[in-house]
């Protein structure tokens, strides 16, 4: 099967475009006379509109997208007019592309759920199953009125993350640059200045010391910048290996300070996708391969996986997710409630919901925690060295008074 780009007129003279897959192109022509379409162009492309290098279609775009599709679907429009009337009115040429090719499979025969399949970089896992279980029991407007939610909180988890980890990595960049700016400009500019006052045998034990270590960085920075490299290096291929990203993904789950804001961050996440697609109508062990997929953590994903095998030999969600020691005891004593009382997308909605805020607090209090913490240090360092180069500069001047 191979793709094509066709274009075609309708009956009134109308230009129409789109693709389609087909064993040949007269397939292609065979296909669009039986829908009343004359044949101008087909070409065979490949795969072109599959995305390569990410997605060109914001999270902004795409909510609003669902929201749309949602309120026209809802109206009693049909399928195929609510996607000609998105691919029409949008300012992505890209997304508008898109969705008039998911219109032109639907228009083949082929059912919503498995049009959005053909763009897996924009339309994931969670995405199509969430709308072929729309499909399935007939709620399609209900379920993109969720997907829509669902996306608009993943928005604000994200920018949490980014929250926690973005502003201490900036401020260290930053400060390590200052850093080497004085290291290597600045201290000796003043050494070169000492020396033209007499050497540097009477200068002050900080002056002395910082300046040893301006020589020691200049003279060894070939060598830091290797080491740097290889261990850059280093670190991307172990993180590449199947045991390296387990390794680094279990630390950063257990360091003192980011790790408890990172595993409420996992829970959330867990816990909303798993709610929104059991509330949804999609299988529990469909549901956990899913939310394992979009985890993002490899220890996450392994606790998910081996919890779906428990549950598939006939054991409840709540004992294996305990035995994994990665969710807290209260998720799992509120999963197994769920459970039991039968009301378990609620449950999972309403922990999601907890630890979202919960994690809003996190991130502020450890914004708050490392804010003056790195201006402390960093200040201090910088102080520092300053003071350590005006130490002789107050000792000349002393001198100069004194004759």
């Amino acid at each position: 099967m191979a793709e094509f780009a066709w274009e075609a007129r309708g009956r009134a003279g109308e230009v129409k475009k789109g693709v389609m897959e087909a064993e040949t192109a007269d397939v292609v022509q065979t296909r669009l006379r039986a829908q009343n379409l004359n044949p101008v162009k087909v070409k065979k492309k490949g795969k072109a509109l599959n995305i390569t290098f990410g997605s060109p279609v914001s999270e902004k775009e795409l909510v609003i997208f669902v929201r749309q599709f949602a309120t026209m679907i809802d109206a009693g429009l049909p399928l195929v007019q609510c996607l000609e009337i998105l691919a029409a009115q949008g300012d992505n040429k890209e997304f508008n592309a898109i969705i008039r090719d998911i219109k032109a499979t639907v228009e083949e025969g082929a059912t919503f759920s498995d049009a959005l399949r053909r763009h897996p970089k924009i339309f994931d896992d969670l995405f199509t199953n969430l709308v072929q279980a729309g499909e399935m029991g007939g709620i399609l407007d209900t379920i993109l009125n969720r997907l829509a939610v669902y996306i608009e909180k993943n928005v604000k988890l994200k920018r949490q993350v980014k929250g926690a980890l973005v502003y201490p990595a900036g401020v260290g960049i930053i400060a390590g640059g200052v850093l080497i700016i004085l290291l290597v400009w600045v201290i000796p500019t003043f050494e070169a200045m000492f020396k033209d006052f007499g050497g540097d045998a009477e200068l002050p034990g900080p002056t002395a010391f910082v300046i040893a270590l301006s020589r020691g960085f200049v003279t060894w920075l070939p060598a830091i910048i290797l080491a740097i490299i290889g261990g850059a290096t280093a670190f991307t291929y172990t993180y590449r290996r199947p045991k390296g990203k387990e390794f680094f993904h279990r630390l950063l789950l257990t360091l003192p300070i980011i790790g408890p804001v990172m595993r409420k961050i996992a829970v959330a996440r867990f816990t909303r996708t798993l709610g929104t697609l059991l509330s949804s109508g999609v299988p529990i062990l469909d549901a956990l391969n899913v939310v394992a997929k979009a985890s993002g953590n490899v220890v996450i994903e392994k606790a998910i996986v081996n919890t779906a095998d428990k549950i598939r030999e006939g054991r409840t969600m709540a004992e294996p997710l305990l035995e994994t020691k990665v969710f807290p005891a209260m998720v799992v004593q509120m999963i197994g409630v769920g459970e039991q009382t039968g009301a378990l997308d609620q449950m999972l909605n309403k922990i999601a919901d907890f630890y979202e805020e919960e994690v809003d607090v996190a991130v502020s209090a450890l914004t708050s925690l490392l804010e003056p913490i790195m201006m402390v240090v960093i200040g201090g360092m910088v102080g520092f060295m300053l003071i350590a180069m005006y130490l002789p500069i107050f000792g000349i001047a002393g001198k100069i008074k004194a004759e």
